[in-house]
């Protein structure tokens, strides 16, 4: 019975990778969008353009986000966006609270910044999948 699962949903693979990145990779270039341009909803903080950190990783979230979501030079741009969580969770909510559950001062808030961190330390090493503009660039060169 699980052998016969495991053959019929490994089929749909590449698919679901696709779909996975895709999302994350949205969801990662709507909050850099809110940072730079305050679309599709309005920040709590408006950030000024330029400002240190705020701003930068505005535009990291929305560069590296639509790169992740088309599948387009998917390794690095997670590989960067990994980074840029990691940073993220250990400079603004790690000192707040030891748990990343709840909000502070019971938790720290960084339950996001984990998410969006391991999801693109997994496409570092899983790429973009079949259904991406790697793959396609992939099929041209041959």
């Amino acid at each position: 019975m699980t052998q016969n699962l495991n053959h019929r949903l490994s089929g749909y693979q590449p698919a679901v990778l696709s779909l996975f990145r895709s999302v994350y990779g949205f969801v990662f270039a709507g909050w850099g969008a809110m940072i730079l341009f305050g679309w599709p909803v309005h920040p709590a903080h408006p950030v000024e353009p330029g400002a240190w950190p705020a701003w930068y990783a505005g535009l990291i979230e929305f560069v590296a986000g639509l790169l992740i979501a088309l599948g387009l030079f998917t390794r690095p741009a997670a590989f960067i966006a990994s980074g840029e969580m990691a940073v993220a969770y250990f400079w603004i909510h790690q000192p707040r609270s030891l748990w990343p559950i709840g909000d502070p001062p019971n938790g720290n808030g960084g339950s996001l910044a984990i998410l969006f961190c391991f999801a693109f330390f997994l496409l570092i090493f899983a790429g973009g999948g079949s259904y991406s503009l790697d793959a396609l660039r992939r099929s041209i060169r041959r």
